[in-house]
């Protein structure tokens, strides 16, 4: 069926969620497995989860204030919450 597995020698494995956070796998076990043209890899290990926190610029700051009228701890509560320029605005343009 044209199925092959290989060990992938390595040290960490670190898989970017969309959210921004991070799950990290060390001592990990890789296999990569081939099965009708397809590549799988099945990870193994000690894993743990972070979340990865953007910094909030002052110039996003200055501009969600100019834009809205808020208060400069109320916009960067806003851009910390909603983590996009454009969405704090409009939250807090309503």
């Amino acid at each position: 069926m044209g199925i092959s597995q290989q060990e992938i020698d390595a040290s960490r494995v670190i898989i970017e969620k969309t959210n921004g956070g991070r799950i990290i796998i060390e001592n990990p076990s890789v296999t990569k497995i081939v099965m009708q043209g397809q590549d799988t890899f099945q990870i193994a290990g000690d894993h743990f989860e972070e979340s990865v926190k953007e910094e909030i610029s002052e110039q996003d700051i200055r501009t969600v204030m100019e834009k809205t009228g808020v208060s400069e701890e109320e916009a960067r509560e806003t851009l910390e919450r909603t983590g996009d320029l454009a969405e704090a605005i409009l939250e807090l343009s309503e």
